[in-house]
């Protein structure tokens, strides 16, 4: 058996999530290879080169790949997996995973595997169902499989390797049915979502977006991320790319404090993974506490700037 990972990268950073999908990948084979698409990779492939359990790093360098459009990075997968005997195909499950791997899955006619949160063995994997509430027990007998792996429930691999590198040597053209418009991403000094260690989350009790500000204090002076519940990104309160749930962001960070969050199973599905979830709810039957490992009943208006001024 022998597992490729397309790795998840900015150009710049490779994405923590590529890394955790490399240990899945070790899980499910001894011969674990990496695929790296891009435009002046060079400071990912460096990055890569010390990553443990990789026997091969594998990339493509196109101008046409800078912007990670999915139709453009599948024509170059096709090639590349049509000169190669791969068994499992690995990717995050994030946006980029959830974009690309579906379109890898129809171009090879087999079933893609998503969001697998445990591996059994090659062909027996373990995903969530009914927004996280079971989970089901998968066999694919296909003779490739396809798999998204949940990052927050493998650790990232070792960075002690010194991995051989390959470039490829495949000429194709720009798919011409898309084309790139622009990227819009809110700038930020704070942890990005999926990769921080501690996040401070606000939901519709936050009764407005300029509420958030009193997150955000206390986000400075944690070093947190700052997150919201589906109810507030609908309401207008903050951007879409701070939802956390089962239809934003999954996370896993040493601490989740919710506030002014009800703990719809939705929202519950995206933080169980974290190892301590704090909540501040006025509504002490608000079903967030049943899911917290502190809870603080009040008005979270006096508690935010009390908890602020103690925090140095």
């Amino acid at each position: 058996m022998k597992s490729i990972v397309i790795i998840e990268h900015d150009n710049n950073n490779v994405k923590q999530s590529s890394f955790s999908t490399i240990t899945a990948a070790n899980k499910i084979s001894n011969e674990v290879e990496v695929l790296v698409l891009g435009n002046k990779i060079d400071k990912i492939v460096s990055e890569l080169k010390k990553t443990s359990d990789v026997s091969m790093i594998n990339f493509v360098d196109f101008d046409f790949l800078a912007n990670q459009i999915a139709e453009d990075l599948s024509k170059v997968i096709a090639s590349f997996l049509g000169k190669n005997n791969f068994t499992h195909i690995l990717l995050p499950s994030s946006t980029f995973g959830k974009n690309l791997g579906p379109k890898i899955a129809t171009m090879l006619d087999v079933q893609q595997i998503s969001d697998v949160i445990n591996i059994i063995d090659h062909e027996t994997f373990e995903r969530p169902i009914y927004a996280g509430n079971a989970i089901a027990k998968v066999k694919s007998k296909d003779k490739v499989k396809v798999i998204t792996a949940r990052p927050t429930c493998f650790e990232p691999c070792g960075q002690e390797g010194n991995v051989p590198i390959q470039k490829l040597d495949i000429t194709l053209d720009k798919d011409k049915s898309v084309d790139f418009v622009k990227y819009d991403q809110s700038a930020s000094d704070r942890p990005e979502l999926t990769s921080a260690k501690i996040i401070i989350s606000g939901g519709r009790g936050m009764q407005n977006g300029e509420n958030f500000k009193l997150l955000g204090g206390i986000a400075d002076k944690l070093g947190a991320a700052m997150g919201a519940s589906r109810a507030a990104v609908d309401a207008g309160f903050v951007p879409n790319d701070w939802q956390v749930g089962q239809t934003g962001k999954i996370v896993a960070p040493d601490l989740y404090i919710a506030v002014g969050i009800s703990g719809a199973i939705q929202h519950i599905a995206g933080i169980k993974d974290s190892k301590f979830i704090a909540c501040i709810n006025k509504d002490e039957e608000a079903p967030i506490f049943n899911f917290s490992d502190y809870g603080l009943v009040g008005d979270l208006f006096d508690i935010l700037p009390k908890l602020e001024d103690e925090l140095q």
